[in-house]
């Protein structure tokens, strides 16, 4: 190309000027179209993430910031984004709203975690329960109390009740698979319903159920077993204690109660995991791609050392991908 450029140079000699012209591009015409693109770049930055963060488009003064990410600071903080993601991890936890405030105990206690800057696990290992703020009035807004025996929110009693099942035996199959589901991401569906199906303790030995009831680390009944049993409906449902046997459950873990599973369950990297599973969900609206194997893994490892799921949102929003 520049032996063509060449030809076409006239032979006479010319002026400085002249050859300047034919042989530069001006500075200020590449520089403007540039830092254009990049403005315009920054401002949907900026947008998406005001979106993907509180539901809102951006501040003027965000829209002009060079880098846009940098607002992901403020926005973590931001009633809002506290407002916004409590109900998103309410709408993960649960398949449909409570019939009361306390049956959503996981709204409140995302909300709790998040105003007061607390590690993720202390929504399912603190020491809290979730109660109306009128214990007459079952249908009161729900409060974040301490108490001894809290187990997150998973003692709190109209969660118990909601999760409580209706297995023959008052076995708690339901509360271990909300419990499992919750605090690592298990997901399961039912393989059958049909009436024909024994689907008493004896019955789910069978092939068919033993799957998930019996065989694998997440069997069901025998992480139910740990959770005691319960009798009546309603309001006048009543809980056991667990026996005092404890469970080989978990692949290999002895679990004599819930409390102990919920510790265990925290422990396994099966919680780190779901909890960037859960930033990634919040703020793309899908589980992580394979393409993004390193930014989850930085989440992964950011998450482990406090346990902030705040700490794995930023590693997600402020990475150059999110922008692309």
């Amino acid at each position: 190309m520049s032996r063509s450029f060449r030809t076409l140079l006239p032979v006479a000699p010319i002026g400085a000027a002249i050859l300047f012209a034919l042989t530069s591009t001006p500075r200020r015409a590449v520089a403007e179209p540039a830092a254009a693109d990049a403005a315009e770049r920054a401002e949907k930055c900026t947008t998406r993430l005001f979106t993907a963060m509180i539901g809102e488009g951006a501040t003027p003064e965000a829209l002009a910031n060079p880098d846009p990410q940098a607002s992901f600071d403020a926005l973590v903080k931001d009633a809002r984004f506290q407002e916004r993601f409590s109900r998103f991890i309410n709408s993960q936890f649960n398949t449909v709203p409570g019939a009361t405030p306390a049956e959503d105990a996981s709204y409140y206690m995302t909300k709790f975690v998040l105003t007061r800057d607390k590690p993720w696990s202390d929504m399912f290992i603190g020491r809290y329960d979730v109660n109306p703020s009128n214990a007459n009035q079952p249908s009161s807004e729900a409060t974040v109390v301490d108490s001894p025996n809290g187990l997150g929110y998973f003692h709190s009693r109209q969660w118990m009740v909601r999760y409580a099942g209706n297995e023959s035996a008052g076995i708690r199959i339901v509360s271990a698979y909300r419990m499992m589901q919750n605090v690592i991401g298990l997901t399961l569906a039912a393989t059958t319903n049909a009436p024909e199906v024994d689907l008493s303790a004896d019955g789910r030995k069978a092939p068919q159920c033993a799957g998930c009831h019996y065989n694998p680390w997440f069997a069901l009944d025998k992480v139910a077993a740990v959770f005691g049993t319960k009798t009546g409906m309603g309001t006048d449902t009543q809980f056991t204690p667990p026996p005092a046997t404890p469970q080989n459950i978990l692949g290999g873990v002895m679990i004599s109660n819930d409390r102990e599973l919920a510790e265990a369950l925290v422990a396994n990297e099966a919680f780190d995991v779901n909890a960037c599973r859960l930033a990634y969900k919040y703020l793309y609206g899908r589980i992580e791609n394979g393409c993004e194997g390193p930014v989850f893994d930085a989440c992964v490892a950011a998450f482990k050392k406090d346990k902030k799921i705040t700490s794995a949102l930023a590693v997600v929003a402020k990475d150059p991908s999110f922008c692309e």
